[in-house]
């Protein structure tokens, strides 16, 4: 770790020397309008910040300066920026040669501005109009251009417009590993890349804890409650505009339907938003009761009223991108973001014919809380921007270079970027330890930790939320990139809901528990939770002797007995989540009593338990120990003296054992009558030691159909949190949303 934060400062150091020692890196930021602001902000402090760097100056123009849309300028002004030039860019007008006007006025403006600026890199972002100018100007006037936001996809005149910024670009900054694949696609050099997240989300995850009260009562009025209101956000469609301003007038229609308090934002400065203003004002939207319509919110105030809204609806990038951080619902409506990658918390309406498909909508989301989101960002995106700006050697040559097919699959600028791994938070709740692991795509085990499993549940919980913290910390250390957590608990479990219905006894105080929801908001992560007999056979299926295969059966032998079953290659869970409960299938019907209540299950017979309980009668009767066998005063019986004995000649544990063996294999034989897997693994401590028996059993009582099956034993050294991270790797890297 040492070396390598080494290698980036001797990097840096080298890049400095090549620009000049005293020589600053000299960094043009043009800002067109509140939404781009909101995303370049962060990166402009970062620079300020280090004046030993960089030298900041800061365009304005655009809709930042018009007074319909609220004169934003003034918010940057209010950050401390100075602003060294303010460009009226815009032609009024409401159709699309307005829009072709203002480019045309802004590149009439900006030589003069950026001749006099002779900045080192001009920043742009995204994919507005205005953005395009900033590009053709700096490609033209020979200025390096470092592009926010490249290779997304959305289903507008945008999308040309932010490749178009693309090929004129020489840097790019990208926010998801899809558009990092798109830029690549479109022949990018790879080593101007950076996948660093979107800047926003830096202010974001830290934003929904501060007090917010006073904002959404000085927004919506002094009786809204939280997740009691709504937030509309809508533009016009430039390639459809009748079209958008229908979708408009029926979204107005739903709100006014619903009947709950609404913050209507005017839209941005595109063809048709001066009639989505006449629509909202025809509908007497700015008198209305429960409306409030603005023109402008400052963005630290919009984050926490989209954070604590009950819905969000409209047609803005912010829907699908930002307020996934806070599972805030949202509803997308239309065409003008299709493409986007988006979290579990979009609802979309791509067409409305009426009012009742959108309300229909709003009946469905409003009110629900989603698992937070973070397919764009993790917090660090402005440490990354600046060290990549750092790493900028102007003496190289301006005239880019295209990567034409075939693709590299390595497509990081340096070698930090090359070694950060997708991984996965692994919890393991077990009936005497809690452990969290860093678990990487390959399943190495990076990073884990271990602490005494607390007896109450408000203890448990608060344990798992400070061990996942520590460790989600630890992997920015590591140049770890975490997806989300997996949970594998004992018991019966919800999925879908990430809810414990009823756990094994072994940890008490754990029934009808949401695991999900607590730990998905602490940590703004994707949370899944899983059994662990489920959790063993799906680290089979990755990494495991499972692999490839397309059924097979998974049995934990260990404290209890467990399993998991893959069939076609999928989990099976069952109609009421209680499939594979392998341990209790029953082989006697006079056998001993098990936990469950029940009457000769395997696990009465083969777990750890239950050869304890033999291990002590015998030990009671002074017949356990043998010759070669010693125990202290103090220590308690297990079933690994039990193994022991047997080994060493006693052949009444050796009896055990084999009636042990004997049962499980019963179970073995009755799986493979019920699923015919093609494979068995046997998994846990006492695997290598039932292994031959079960393989006997089979060879007796199976039909000679099942009798060719291979019964393995496990080479996963720790199952349980392998199991949890698949739950995470599997989902987040095949999921289609």
């Amino acid at each position: 770790e040492v070396y390598f934060k080494n290698l980036s400062k001797q990097k840096q150091k080298e890049v400095m020397e090549k620009n000049g020692n005293n020589h600053k890196l000299r960094v043009c930021v043009a800002t067109c309008n509140r939404a781009d602001y909101s995303k370049l902000a962060p990166i402009m402090f970062g620079i300020k910040a280090e004046p030993q760097f960089f030298e900041l100056d800061v365009v304005v123009l655009g809709s930042h300066l018009i007074d319909d849309y609220g004169n934003t300028y003034r918010m940057i002004e209010q950050d401390d920026f100075d602003i060294h030039t303010r460009l009226h860019t815009i032609v009024r007008g409401e159709d699309e040669a307005a829009m072709v006007e203002s480019v045309g006025l802004a590149l009439v403006k900006l030589p003069d501005v950026l001749n006099r600026l002779k900045p080192d890199i001009m920043i742009v972002h995204g994919d507005r109009f205005d953005a395009l100018a900033l590009a053709t100007s700096a490609a033209l006037m020979n200025i390096r251009i470092l592009h926010i936001e490249g290779g997304e996809v959305s289903g507008t005149i945008d999308d040309s417009i932010r490749h178009a910024i693309t090929k004129l670009a020489h840097y790019h900054v990208c926010c998801t590993r899809s558009a990092e694949q798109h830029l690549i696609a479109m022949c990018e050099d790879h080593d101007r890349i950076l996948l660093a997240g979107c800047p926003s989300y830096d202010k974001l995850l830290s934003a929904k804890n501060k007090d917010y009260m006073s904002i959404i009562r000085m927004w919506l009025g002094e009786d809204v409650k939280t997740r009691d209101y709504i937030v509309a956000l809508q533009h016009p469609v430039t390639t459809d505009i009748k079209h958008s301003i229908k979708m408009f007038e029926l979204t107005l229609d739903a709100l006014i339907s619903f009947n709950k308090r609404t913050l209507v934002l005017f839209p941005n400065v595109d063809a048709g938003d001066k009639e989505m203003v006449r629509v909202m004002r025809k509908k007497g939207i700015e008198h209305h009761p429960n409306f409030r319509a603005v023109k402008h919110v400052p963005f630290d105030q919009f984050i926490q009223l989209v954070a604590h809204a009950g819905c969000m609806i409209g047609n803005s990038s912010c829907g699908v991108r930002e307020v996934g951080a806070f599972g805030t619902p949202v509803i997308n409506l239309g065409t003008r973001q299709t493409g986007r990658e988006t979290g579990e918390n979009v609802l979309h309406v791509r067409d409305a014919d009426t009012q009742d498909k959108i309300l229909h909508a709003l009946q469905l989301q409003f009110g629900k809380q989603y698992p937070c989101s973070k397919i764009y960002g993790d917090g660090n995106a402005v440490p990354r921007i600046l060290k990549f700006l750092k790493s900028i050697d102007l003496k190289e040559p301006l005239q880019k270079k295209f990567c034409f097919p075939p693709v590299k699959d390595n497509i990081s600028q340096d070698i930090d970027h090359i070694l950060e791994t997708q991984s996965a938070l692994a919890v393991d709740l077990g009936g005497t330890n809690l452990r969290v692991a860093i678990v990487s795509m390959k399943g190495e085990i990076v990073k884990k930790y271990t602490q005494l499993n607390p007896k109450t549940y408000e203890d448990r919980l608060e344990l798992i939320l400070k061990m996942c913290v520590e460790a989600a910390s630890e992997a920015v250390n590591v140049n770890c990139r975490i997806l989300g957590v997996g949970i594998s608990t004992g018991g019966r479990v919800n999925p879908r809901e990430g809810i414990v219905l009823h756990s094994t006894k072994l940890i008490q105080e754990w029934s009808s528990v949401d695991l999900r929801t607590p730990i998905s908001d602490a940590l703004h992560l994707p949370v899944w939770v899983d059994n662990d007999g489920n959790c063993a056979a799906l680290a089979e299926r990755k990494f495991g002797h499972g692999k490839g295969i397309e059924n097979f059966v998974t049995l934990i032998t260990g404290t209890g007995i467990g399993g998991g079953i893959i069939h076609q290659h999928e989990l099976i869970h069952g109609s009421s989540f209680c499939a594979a409960e392998l341990g209790h299938i029953v082989v006697s019907l006079d056998g001993p009593e098990c936990l469950c209540g029940s009457q000769g299950c395997i696990e009465a017979y083969a777990s750890g338990i239950a050869l304890q309980r033999e291990a002590k009668k015998l030990h009671d009767e002074d017949r356990l120990l043998v010759e070669g066998m010693s125990m202290k005063k103090e220590e308690v019986v297990s079933a690994a003296h039990l193994i022991q004995a047997a080994k060493l000649g006693n052949t009444k544990a050796d009896s055990i054992l084999r009636t042990a063996g004997t049962a499980l294999g019963l179970g073995v034989v009755n799986i493979l009558h019920t699923m015919n897997p093609s494979l068995v693994i046997l998994s846990g401590v006492l695997a290598s030691h039932y292994v031959n028996a079960v393989k006997d059993v089979i060879n007796r009582q199976a039909l000679s159909s099942v009798k060719t099956v291979d019964v393995v034993v496990s080479n996963l050294a720790d199952p349980a949190l392998l199991g949890a991270a698949s739950l995470v790797l599997d989902y987040t890297t095949r999921r289609i949303y």
